[in-house]
C-alpha cells in the first residue's frame, strides 16, 4: 500500500474525509469532511485568520455571496478566459485535460497503448446554475474563485471602514470549478474552499515588487510555523505565457506530494486588472485618485488540509502517528481512566475531562479497551497529549500526561493541568 492509499484509508477509517454521497456510489470531485476532518480544517482556517486578520492592523475581512450578478464574471474575464484544454479519447469517450500528460499516458495503458485522441478544445470551468421559478430560468454561476467578491465590495469596504492604502481584504469561502478530471483524492475537486488576501497598493513598480516578495515569504513561513517540512516546500514561478489572464507576475507554493510537486497556494501580482475592469478607483487624503494594484495570496484550504495530513504521517513499527502541530490537531487532549471497570477512577477521570473540556474545547474521552490501544488510537488521529487517571491520582491528585511525539510521561497536578496545556498551545 503506497502513502496515498494509506492516507485515504486513514481519513475514511478515522473520520477525517469521506467520499461525497458515498451510499449512492459517490460523485466525482466532491468530498465530505467527517468529525475530525471538520476540526482539522476549521483549525487551519482559524490559524490563517488569526495570522492574516487579527494579527495585523491593515487587513479586514468580508464574506461575499457564492452567487453574484453574472455581469461580474463577464467583466472579470472569466466567461472567456477561465478555461482548460480538453481532449477526448475516441475509443471510450472519456475526457481529460490536454496538459495532463500523466493522466493521458495512464489512460492509454487501458487500451494497450493505443493512442486516438481528439484535437484539444477549450473548456470553461465556471459552473452554471439556473435561478427562478418560471421558464426560461435566469443563468448564473457558482463562483469560480472567491476573489471577485472582494473586488465588487472594494468601494463598500473603503467607505464603511477606516482602511487606507496599503491595506488588505481577507476572505475564506467555497468556490466551484467544473474540473475535467478531478483526482488525487481531494487535491483536484469540483467544490473546494479558498483562503485569500487581496492586498491593495499604490500603482508603483518598486512597491509592487517589494509587496509581492514580502507576501511570498510571509505565506511560506506560515506553513513552516505550523509544522510543515520546509524541505518539502518550494516556489515555482509562472512563465509569462502560462500565467492566469489577470496576472502580471505569479508564483506558486508547491508541496512535494506523493503524486509529484503540486501547488496549493498562489501569490499573484494582479496589477489593476480587476479594479480597472470594474471601474473602481481610490482617492487618498491628498486628493489623488488612482486605480490601486493588487497583490493576492490565494490558498486552498482543502489542499492545505491534505498536505498537512501527508506531511504529518509517520509510521513506527505498527504504530501510526499523525504529528500534527498542536494548534491544528483535531483533538488537543484525550482523558482516560486507567481501568474502565473501577468506579473511583472513572468518576475522577470524568471530573478531569469536564474541567479540561470547559477551557480547551477539543478534549476527548476514551475508556475503550486497554490503555495501550487508547494511546494507539489517539496517536493515529494526531492527539498531542493523553491524560491518564490512575490509582496514584486518588492519593495525590496528580495525573500522567503522555506526549504523542516522544511517548514520554510526566505527572502533573490536576489543578495545574489547564495552565500546563495552555502554555503548550500558546
Amino acid at each position: 500500500m503506497d502513502l496515498m492509499e494509506k492516507i485515504v484509508s486513514l481519513c475514511k477509517r478515522r473520520g477525517f474525509i469521506y467520499q461525497g454521497s458515498e451510499i449512492y456510489g459517490g460523485y466525482g470531485g466532491f468530498w465530505d469532511y467527517g468529525p475530525l476532518g471538520t476540526e482539522l480544517k476549521n483549525n487551519i482556517k482559524r490559524e490563517w485568520w488569526k495570522s492574516m486578520v487579527y494579527g495585523r492592523e491593515d487587513v479586514v475581512g468580508v464574506d461575499a455571496s457564492i452567487i453574484m450578478n453574472p455581469k461580474v464574471w463577464e467583466v472579470s474575464g472569466h466567461t472567456t478566459n477561465f478555461t482548460d484544454p480538453l481532449v477526448e479519447c475516441k475509443i471510450c469517450h472519456k475526457r481529460f485535460r490536454a496538459d495532463s500528460e500523466e493522466s493521458i499516458a495512464s489512460h492509454e495503458k487501458e487500451h494497450d497503448g493505443k493512442n486516438d485522441w481528439t484535437e484539444p478544445k477549450t473548456f470553461n470551468l465556471l459552473t452554471e446554475v439556473f435561478l427562478g421559478v418560471i421558464e426560461p430560468k435566469e443563468k448564473a454561476y457558482l463562483r469560480g474563485e472567491i476573489t471577485q467578491g472582494v473586488f465588487v465590495n472594494f468601494r463598500n469596504v473603503v467607505d464603511s471602514t477606516r482602511v487606507k492604502i496599503p491595506f488588505g481584504i481577507a476572505q475564506i469561502g467555497k468556490a466551484f470549478r467544473n474540473e475535467i478530471t478531478p483526482g488525487n483524492f481531494t487535491f483536484r475537486s469540483r467544490e473546494f474552499e479558498q483562503m485569500e488576501l487581496e492586498y491593495f497598493i499604490k500603482p508603483d513598480e518598486k512597491e509592487g515588487k517589494k509587496t509581492f516578495e514580502y507576501w511570498k515569504e510571509e505565506r511560506i513561513k506560515w506553513y513552516v510555523s505550523l509544522g510543515m517540512n520546509k524541505a518539502k516546500l518550494r516556489f515555482r514561478d509562472h512563465e509569462p505565457g502560462k500565467r492566469a489572464h489577470y496576472a502580471k507576475v505569479a508564483t506558486d507554493i508547491e508541496y512535494d506530494a506523493p503524486f509529484d510537486w503540486s501547488e496549493f497556494e498562489g501569490i499573484h501580482h494582479r496589477g489593476d486588472y480587476d479594479l480597472g475592469n470594474h471601474k473602481l478607483t481610490y482617492k487618498d487624503e491628498a486628493g489623488e485618485e488612482y486605480t490601486p494594484w493588487v497583490i493576492e495570496t490565494s490558498g486552498g484550504v482543502d489542499r492545505a488540509t491534505l498536505f498537512f495530513l501527508i506531511d504529518s504521517y509517520n509510521e513506527d513499527g505498527d504504530r501510526v502517528v499523525l504529528k500534527l502541530h498542536p494548534k491544528l490537531a483535531p483533538v488537543k487532549v484525550a482523558v482516560f481512566p486507567l481501568l474502565a471497570n473501577k468506579e473511583a477512577l472513572v468518576k475522577k477521570a470524568r471530573e478531569v475531562y469536564l474541567r479540561l473540556k470547559l477551557r480547551l474545547n477539543s478534549v476527548a474521552w476514551d475508556d475503550r479497551g486497554n490503555i495501550g490501544k487508547r494511546y494507539f488510537a489517539q496517536d493515529e488521529i494526531g492527539t498531542p497529549w493523553c491524560v491518564t487517571v490512575d490509582f496514584t491520582t486518588l492519593e495525590d491528585d496528580t495525573v500522567t500526561v503522555r506526549d504523542r511525539d516522544t511517548a514520554k510521561q510526566v505527572r502533573v497536578p490536576i489543578d495545574k493541568l489547564i495552565a500546563y496545556f495552555e502554555k503548550k498551545l500558546s
